[in-house]
């Protein structure tokens, strides 16, 4: 079974958001279960120099774009037992970060058909063509459009994930034409037609054969109005070849037992992780006290991270007996936010607005309570590599905080965090209140940490299920054969 990734990034090679972590760990997983997948990315100049200098030149052509005969060069590098592919033009990619620009729809447009043109350059056909998000969201489209008449290319299935639906790449519909090839048939409102322009995400939900999302309960979600992005009615029509997978994490990259920024390393040893927690609060300049509750944010600054709520409950969340570290970068409003706070609390607060991947680790490691009052996340991150490092989650339910976070029952003992139902800033409020509350009485804490201790999030099971898909769609192509 060969599988071929397609996406916009990945760690080690460039990052911007949770995408780039799913694409640098997830084929490593679907390797072990016996799956020959590679990935291919746009090579952007931003890659560090120790990877481009070891990349090999496997294949150069030139494709048609619309009226345009351009230049593509393809080159690979063995990362980790993964084959990655570069896709090649200095005109696109040769700039500063992955998007932001005006012409990101000739870049991505580029980028869709290279990875189709290649195909027959690089010694490798795939199966199936795994497409992640917007930026790679055409190439189901120009797949159905230009390809799959052809012999060699007849066999191909895809499988679009969406990881963030808010992202659609909408365009100009006059681009698409341009850019793709494509007649009035695939640009209106059944079709491509998004807000008046198309969009790439809405071409591959549409003209790909099966859709992923990356947790069952976002994958629900993004069948309502509320969560749909205007598109929850083309999700809710498609939803028999729609389901959610949960993400993982990389178990060897996030190890509190060999992480290599960590003071004290450890796995379940409570000691040791109240001494990383006495070493950070030094760090940061915070009173040196392991009886008193530290919370961490690590997360984008932005309104979908829940920051609203914590701007309206400020001066309660500062009255609290604990203490707050945030890190990250964003929007100016919440930057500024949190550095009033620091300054107006600086025993309460300890405001980091950077990102410092080793501080982050240091902060996985150093607190007790790790907050996530999301608006909306489609699976999320920190709260896993939270509960790895044994800080335990509160988080808003929705998406994969309601599918990873099981709320404590003092009752029973079970559970393995905290957890509110509405997004309301007093609901936040309460039980952060009752987090603090609880982190003082010792058995609660012992439950937790044995709860979460029992907990699977690495890709294995993941890994599984996207296995048992693909071979699933490539069973129904040998039959429709």
């Amino acid at each position: 079974m060969k599988v071929l990734f397609a996406a916009s990034e990945a760690v080690p090679f460039v990052k911007t958001g949770g995408l780039a972590d799913v694409i640098g760990s997830l084929p490593k997983e679907l390797a072990k279960q016996g799956i020959d997948v590679r990935v291919i990315l746009p090579k952007y100049e931003d890659i560090p120099a120790r990877f481009t200098e070891q990349m090999e030149t496997v294949a150069s052509f030139t494709l048609q774009m619309g009226w345009r005969s351009l230049y593509c060069g393809i080159q690979k590098l063995e990362h980790d037992g993964i084959a990655f592919y570069f896709v090649d033009n200095e005109f696109y990619f040769r700039r500063k970060g992955c998007y932001g620009y005006g012409d990101d729809a000739e870049r991505f447009a580029f980028y869709c058909r290279a990875v189709l043109d290649a195909l027959p350059h690089i010694d490798y056909m795939p199966d199936l063509l795994h497409c992640h998000d917007w930026q790679a969201g055409m190439i189901p489209v120009l797949y159905r459009a230009h390809f799959s008449h052809q012999p060699l290319y007849s066999h191909l299935k895809t499988i679009v994930t969406i990881h963030n639906l808010k992202y659609q790449g909408v365009f100009g519909k006059e681009q698409f034409q341009d850019f793709f090839a494509l007649g009035e048939e695939h640009l209106h409102g059944y079709a491509l037609e998004m807000h008046g322009g198309a969009s790439f995400l809405k071409g591959g939900l549409l003209y790909s054969d099966y859709i992923t999302t990356v947790s069952p309960t976002y994958a629900e979600e993004i069948q309502t109005p509320y969560y749909g992005e205007h598109l929850d009615g083309l999700l809710r029509s498609q939803n028999g070849r729609l389901q959610g997978i949960l993400n993982g994490i990389d178990y060897e990259e996030f190890d509190p037992m060999t992480d290599p920024h960590l003071e004290f390393n450890y796995r379940d040893s409570y000691a040791k992780k109240q001494a990383n927690k006495l070493k950070l609060q030094e760090r940061l300049g915070l009173p040196v006290d392991k009886d008193v509750p530290l919370i961490a944010l690590v997360t984008r600054l932005v309104d979908q991270k829940g920051l609203a709520l914590i701007d309206r409950m400020i001066a309660e969340l500062m009255a609290l007996d604990a203490q707050w570290v945030v890190l990250g970068t964003g929007e100016p409003r919440f930057e500024e936010l949190f550095r009033w706070a620091a300054g107006m609390f600086p025993d309460k607060l300890s405001a980091q607005i950077l990102f410092d991947e080793a501080l982050a680790r240091q902060i996985y490691a150093g607190s007790d309570l790790f907050l996530m009052p999301s608006l909306f996340e489609p699976c999320g991150i920190g709260q896993l590599i939270a509960m790895r490092y044994r800080s335990v989650p509160i988080v808003r339910e929705t998406g994969g905080l309601r599918d990873t976070v099981t709320p404590y029952d003092e009752t029973t003992g079970e559970g393995t965090g905290f957890s509110f139902t509405n997004y309301n800033a007093h609901d936040m409020l309460f039980t952060i209140e009752r987090a603090v509350r609880l982190y003082r009485e010792p058995g609660v804490w012992t439950n937790l940490m044995n709860n979460i201790k029992k907990k699977d999030f690495s890709w294995r099971r993941s890994a599984q299920q996207y296995a048992d898909l693909y071979r699933q769609l490539a069973v129904a192509s040998e039959v429709g054969q």
